[in-house]
């Protein structure tokens, strides 16, 4: 029994590690290249890498990415 609960616990926690290192960022502008480039500065605040997983273009952009150490 108790190797089971540490097993739980192990888990856990590494569930836990792996979710605070990825971090989501949104940006509007006018044009896709200055909405990423807003991104790339939050990016580069951080020192972290970026992926943009969403662009929407209504009057302007709205660009959603997720920040990876």
């Amino acid at each position: 029994m108790k190797t089971i609960k540490t097993f739980v616990a192990v888990a856990a926690l590494s569930v836990i590690s792996f979710g605070s290192f990825a971090q989501s960022v949104t940006a509007s502008a006018s044009t896709l290249s200055a909405a990423e480039a807003q991104i790339a500065a939050q990016a580069q605040q951080t020192g972290s890498s970026y992926k943009i997983t969403e662009a929407n273009f209504n009057n302007g952009v709205h660009m959603t990415a997720e920040l990876t150490k």
